[in-house]
């Protein structure tokens, strides 16, 4: 298939997307047991979901796993929104906290057209990944910030841009600074797609991303020896360790196999399986489930 960005190019492109994937770290490690449990899941929430969602218990346990796994990946799909740009003709990514703190700077010697008619040669930017990732005191500050960078050049504008807007769009950006509603038309609330659109000159540049994005990470995987394919664990380790709390029907066995890693000490719970260390019931259940996870 014909690569259909002009405004990257497709090696730039995969080796941005390997990048964005190795960010992702740890978070590709299997998940045992232990992980699973590391800070202490809540087993009734658990045996709530399964019920009253009518899910099967592999589907709790993944999207238990995919819980953890994302919750710090936010981080790691800001970094490829932002970090995309340095690849992008006339855009700058500055290092973490240099050149202002921004995101990324936008400049081009030919102007820069604002919706307004406004004309200037910079354009300064604050990603963020989501509309509703700042609370007031954060998007007081921010404005603030813009402002200032008004003050100290003229001939420039500042965007909040955001990679999940409400909807498209390249609007005023009125906030609260001090109980104030304050807005400036070179102060701008802009959403990815629009964004693009400017800098690119491209008004699907966008879509035509997203379009290649699946194949590119595809083949990012495909080509990188350090990608790992996470080979879970937890389903196969909590269904053995169900078979030791001997209750007959398979469900309660599981539900009591998940009560057990939250609440192993508990009174009840700990004569279930009977150990001679009861007080480390949870580390011999995870040494257990180590043991016939290698069987």
């Amino acid at each position: 298939m014909s690569w259909d960005l002009p405004f990257i190019s497709e090696d730039d492109f995969t080796k941005h997307v390997k990048a964005t994937i190795n960010k992702y770290g740890e978070k590709l490690e299997s998940f045992d047991i232990e992980r699973f449990n590391k800070n202490i899941i809540d087993p009734v929430k658990m045996v709530f979901d399964k019920t009253v969602y009518q899910a099967s218990w592999e589907e709790i346990i993944s999207n238990e796993i995919f819980r953890q796994r994302d919750k710090s990946n936010n981080n790691d799909i800001g970094y490829f929104h932002q970090r995309i740009f340095q690849y992008i003709p006339c855009c700058h990514v500055p290092d973490n906290g240099k050149e202002g703190g921004w995101d990324v700077i936008f400049q081009n010697k030919n102007g820069i057209e604002l919706p307004d008619g406004d004309m200037v040669h910079t354009v300064y930017v604050e990603m963020k990944n989501k509309h509703n990732t700042m609370n007031s005191s954060a998007a007081g500050k921010t404005y603030i910030k813009m402002q200032n960078q008004l003050l100290s050049d003229d001939d420039c504008a500042c965007f909040l841009v955001e990679a999940i807007a409400k909807r498209s769009q390249n609007i005023k950006w009125t906030t609260t600074v001090d109980g104030k509603s304050v807005s400036h038309k070179r102060i701008r609330r802009v959403s990815l797609d629009q964004f693009y659109a400017l800098v690119t000159g491209q008004q699907d540049a966008l879509f035509k991303l997203c379009m290649a994005l699946p194949d590119v990470i595809k083949k990012a995987i495909s080509e990188s020896d350090d990608v790992k394919v996470p080979n879970d664990s937890v389903l196969f380790e909590l269904k053995r360790i169900s078979e030791l709390t001997g209750k007959k029907d398979e469900d309660l066995a599981m539900a009591m196999a998940i009560y057990l890693l939250g609440f192993s000490s508990y009174s009840g719970f700990s004569d279930v399986i009977k150990v001679e260390d009861n007080d480390n019931l949870l580390k011999i259940l995870y040494e257990y489930s180590k043991k016939i996870s290698t069987e």
